[in-house]
C-alpha cells in the first residue's frame, strides 16, 4: 500500500514563481512539497535559456536563468523544500482534510491547499521522429531519469547534445555497463565544463561518442530494445547495440493532464489559462491557487516579477487554510526576530 507523504502546501512547478512561492510560504511556517516534470528546478526560465540574460529582477541589473534558479535555491533552503523532479501530477483529489495529488510515478501527497505554478502548462519532451518507437516507451525508451539504478549494468546510448543529455551521461557512466553518446554534430549545447568531462571520458576509453543522427529503433515485441540505428553524415547506416535508450531532443510545453484536472475539480479555464482572483490569487475552488504564467486576471503581465508578488499574496491567503485556528499576523522581514531566526540571519 502506497504511504502518503504529508505537508502544508503543494506546489505543482518549480520554475523561478513556485520556488520563490516556497520563501513566502516558509515565512509564515508553512512547509512545501514541489513536483515538477524537469529533472532539476528552475523551469523555463533554466532549461530553455540557461544562459539568456533576464533584465527585470529588482536589485539585480543583469542575471541569467541560471543563476537565478541557483540564487532561489539558496534563499529557500531554510524552509527544507521536498522536490519531486521528472513527474506529472496525474491526478488531484479532494479529501476530509484538503487535497490529495497522485504524480505519475505513483508518488502521493496530501496537503491543505494546492498551488499551480506550472508556467504555461508542463514540458513535455520532444520525441524522435522514428516510427515503432512508442513500443519501446516506458521499457526501454526514456525520455527522463526517474531512477538512476535502473540503468546499472546496461549497455546505455544517450542521444543529445544540451544539459539533460551531458548531464546523466557523467551521471551513468559510473553505473552503466556501457554508454554510447549520440549527437548530430560535434557541437554541445551543454556547460562547457561538462563536455569537456565528457571528452575526457573519450579519450580515456571509458565512453563512445558517436556523431550522427539517430533514425531508427529495433528490439522485440515485449519493447526489449536490441539497437539504434543511426544515420550518417555521408548517408550510410549503421547499428549500435543497446538495451536501453534515453533521448533528450529537447521539450515543448502543453497544457498536459492539468486540463483535465481543473474540469475534474471545477477549476474555471480561460483559453487554456487559470482566473483568479487577484486578492489571494485563489481559484473559484477554495484551497486551490494559480500564480505565474499559467493564470489569468485583467491585466495580467507574463513577467517574472509579477509571479513572485502573486506568490505573496498567496502565501497569506493559504495561512488561513493551514493554520486556521492560529491568527494570522503580518510581519516585515526587515524587522521581526522570529523572521530573521527562520531565515538564519542575525
Amino acid at each position: 500500500m502506497t504511504t502518503a507523504h504529508k505537508t502544508d502546501v503543494i506546489i505543482i512547478g518549480a520554475g523561478p514563481v513556485g520556488l520563490f512561492a516556497v520563501f513566502e510560504l516558509g515565512l509564515l511556517d508553512m512547509k512545501a512539497h514541489l513536483i515538477d516534470i524537469l529533472d532539476r528546478p528552475g523551469g523555463q526560465c533554466a532549461e530553455l535559456y540557461p544562459e539568456k540574460p533576464i533584465y527585470d529582477i529588482p536589485a539585480l541589473p543583469v542575471v541569467s536563468g541560471h543563476e537565478l534558479t541557483e540564487r532561489l535555491m539558496e534563499q529557500i533552503k531554510p524552509f527544507n523544500p521536498v522536490f519531486h523532479f521528472s513527474q506529472m501530477a496525474e491526478q488531484v483529489e479532494k479529501t476530509e482534510h484538503g487535497l490529495r495529488v497522485t504524480t505519475d510515478a505513483g508518488t502521493v501527497i496530501e496537503a491543505k491547499a494546492l498551488v499551480i505554478a506550472a508556467g504555461g502548462g508542463s514540458f513535455m519532451p520532444k520525441k524522435p521522429p522514428i516510427k515503432g518507437i512508442e513500443v519501446y516507451e516506458g521499457k526501454s525508451v526514456f525520455y527522463a531519469v526517474r531512477k538512476r539504478d535502473a540503468f546499472k549494468g546496461r549497455h546505455l546510448v544517450i542521444a543529445g547534445g544540451g544539459d539533460s543529455a551531458l548531464d546523466w551521461t557523467l551521471n551513468l557512466q559510473p553505473v552503466a555497463k556501457s554508454i554510447t553518446l549520440l549527437h548530430r554534430r560535434d557541437d554541445f549545447r551543454a556547460a562547457p565544463h561538462s563536455v569537456q568531462q565528457m571528452r575526457d571520458l573519450v579519450s580515456a576509453g571509458k565512453l563512445k561518442l558517436v556523431i550522427s543522427n539517430l533514425t531508427g529503433v529495433a528490439g522485440n515485441d515485449n519493447g526489449q530494445l536490441s539497437h539504434v540505428t543511426v544515420t550518417n553524415a555521408d548517408k550510410t547506416t549503421s547499428d549500435i547495440p543497446c538495451d536501453m535508450l534515453l533521448a533528450f531532443y529537447g521539450l515543448t510545453m502543453k497544457l498536459g493532464p492539468l486540463g483535465a484536472i481543473c474540469e475534474k475539480l471545477g477549476v474555471e479555464m480561460k483559453d487554456g489559462l487559470i482566473p483568479v482572483d487577484t486578492e489571494k490569487f485563489e481559484t473559484m475552488v477554495p484551497g486551490i491557487f494559480a500564480i505565474g504564467d499559467i493564470n489569468w486576471y485583467p491585466g495580467k503581465l507574463k513577467l517574472i516579477l509579477s509571479g513572485f508578488h502573486e506568490a505573496a499574496l498567496m502565501a497569506q491567503r493559504t495561512f488561513r487554510y493551514v493554520y486556521p485556528e492560529r491568527k494570522w499576523r503580518f510581519e516585515y522581514t526587515t524587522s521581526s526576530s522570529n523572521l530573521q531566526e527562520k531565515l538564519g540571519v542575525k
